[in-house]
């Protein structure tokens, strides 16, 4: 078979309404027992997020769904010319916070897109590696000449999993207990890290002879659940053990009283292999595909929170492939943690700034903490 090569011809997102500042948070997401936060400003220290997007209005209501805003970014790639959406062969679209459990996300999405015909429709699940699990069906489509035009999507809606109605029984709970009424950190933690937004691609077997292509040139992933323990879970509970038990083994009053469906990380699990186990797997790629990081121009590793930064360049620099800092290039500030669309922003935006030049390398680093998975990706500009 002879394989073809790849190209992202073009980028698109939507970011619901307006970008929403850190002291007008509380404003959108809601007060936890009518209290201020005791960490809101602990955590954006750390994480360096300035502003962020929700589909939300001040008053709660939800603007736009998951599946809704993703069909927005997909039109996006065919503005200038809406017919040749019909030339879609495959819809690849990644979430790790899907509008509902059935039907899929992606085939949500297409029914949002009545302009398209009938096609092939994906929906890899996960955490931020969904979206890169999406771009790579994509990509394996188009190579083995399966497809000639693919988009893939990356997007979230996290706004309405962290407001605060989630969790005002559990809150109204511990009143009655006479205990502290504030929720766990593990469950604060990320309502002060996670943005809402909607990212695509369009690939295809040619070049847009007419401006800007990247080519991609390999997408790796690994995962490390063999070994890992779950550290970021919605719809579950975890157990001493480590093991996690599930939403559908919980009693009605038991997910509403312990916030069952909120989205929690376990920090300390985070913090302590979340850089470690990802340099493992960048450091074999380097030696096995025998590169240099000197051949990257542009380093884009998806990042939760500005704290990781330098711990990333340290154990690169450690395993001599170290990247400077001149050549990094992130959106966390101004966009927030967008999770499986994050990889997409950061490119979408370079993409789009006149920066890029011909012969140029792209090195994305997606870590996802759900179960320690990694996805990496090279793209050259062409």
């Amino acid at each position: 078979m002879l394989l073809k090569d790849v190209y992202i011809t073009d980028t698109s997102i939507f970011m619901p309404n307006e970008p929403v500042s850190s002291d007008e948070m509380e404003s959108y997401l809601g007060y936890i027992n009518d209290k201020p936060s005791k960490s809101r400003m602990l955590v954006l220290r750390n994480n360096g997020i300035k502003t962020r997007y929700y589909a939300l209005t001040k008053e709660g209501k939800t603007t736009h769904t998951n599946a809704e805003m993703t069909a927005l970014a997909v039109k996006g790639l065919f503005a200038d010319d809406p017919e040749k959406i019909k030339e879609v062969e495959l819809l690849s679209c990644g979430t790790s916070s899907p509008d509902q459990l059935l039907p899929s996300h992606g085939v949500m999405v297409h029914g949002w897109l009545p302009e398209t015909r009938s096609i092939e429709v994906v929906s890899p699940s996960g955490v931020c590696c969904a979206g890169m699990h999406a771009l790579k069906y994509a990509y394996l489509a188009v190579k083995s000449g399966e497809v000639q035009q693919a988009v893939a999507t990356g997007s979230e809606r996290f706004s309405g999993s962290i407001v605060a109605n989630v969790f005002e029984d559990e809150v109204q709970k511990l009143v009655e207990l006479k205990a502290n009424p504030y929720i766990a950190f593990d469950k604060e933690f990320l309502r002060w890290m996670l943005s809402d937004g909607a990212a695509a691609f369009k690939l295809s077997d040619k070049k847009n002879e007419n401006g800007l292509n990247l080519r991609i040139d390999w997408i790796e992933g690994v995962s490390y659940a063999n070994e890992m323990e779950a550290c970021m879970y919605a719809g579950g509970e975890k157990q001493p053990d480590g093991s996690l038990k599930g939403y559908m083994d919980f009693t009605a009053e038991e997910i509403r009283n312990r916030s069952i469906l909120s989205i929690k990380q376990d920090i300390k699990l985070l913090s302590d292999n979340i850089i470690t186990l990802g340099g493992k797997k960048i450091k074999e790629i380097f030696d096995r595909r025998g590169m240099v990081s000197t051949e990257v121009d542009y380093f884009m590793p998806h990042i939760s929170s500005e704290f990781f930064k330098s711990k990333i360049f340290d154990l690169m620099d450690k395993y001599g492939n170290t990247v400077p800092y001149e050549k990094w290039f992130l959106n966390l500030s101004s966009m927030g943690n967008v999770g499986a669309a994050s990889a997409y922003l950061m490119v979408h935006e370079l993409f789009k700034s006149g920066k890029l030049k011909k012969g140029e390398r792209l090195l994305l680093l997606v870590p996802e903490s759900g179960r320690f998975s990694y996805m990496y990706a090279m793209l050259t500009v062409c």
